[in-house]
């Protein structure tokens, strides 16, 4: 079983003006990756709760971010034609769609949310999976590269718990 590439953004805050200042991925080869972003000039809007939460400073962003650019072709480079799953695809397609038109480039790749290839069976138990799997990893980092693990592992647990639901029906309505 294939685990699907996985991506998270960390934002400045939440709403109008926010902007990513982190991304992260694992991709269905299990490669893990994440960078820093440089805000733009007009990138202002910086939300204290969120550095709180990430624990990433605005300095910490120009000291050790890359540019929007480099960024942006790293993700076409890696993704290219292929679709990459998120949790908060609404606000994540909004935050690529930034750091994209402000690198002048197109995505070479989809974004879709990760509800769209979650079975009804792994809906029943993803909330629980991620919890348990959150806490044997001892996560507490709420970063963007962590966070695309945590999603990716919940995915590979809930569906190998559906394929074995799956075998135990199937051989049990076999008896007879």
């Amino acid at each position: 079983m294939t685990p699907p590439n996985i991506i998270d953004i960390e934002a400045s805050g939440f709403g109008t003006g926010s902007y990513p200042i982190e991304i992260g991925y694992i991709s269905r080869y299990r490669k893990v990756w994440c960078s820093l972003i440089i805000p733009t000039e007009n990138w202002l809007h910086w939300d204290q709760s969120a550095e709180s939460l990430h624990k990433i400073s605005r300095d910490t962003l120009f000291e050790h971010g890359k540019d929007v650019g480099i960024v942006a072709a790293h993700l076409n480079d890696v993704f290219q034609n292929q679709t990459v799953y998120t949790d908060g695809w609404l606000q994540d397609f909004t935050w690529i769609s930034r750091l994209f038109e402000l690198a002048e480039i197109r995505p070479h790749f989809k974004l879709e949310d990760l509800r769209t290839i979650l079975t009804p069976h792994q809906e029943s138990i993803w909330h629980e999976t991620k919890q348990s799997i959150f806490h044997e990893l001892q996560a507490r980092r709420h970063r963007a590269s962590a966070d695309a693990q945590v999603l990716q592992m919940t995915w590979v647990k809930t569906a190998e718990s559906e394929a074995q639901t799956s075998t135990y029906n199937r051989s049990h309505h076999n008896i007879y």
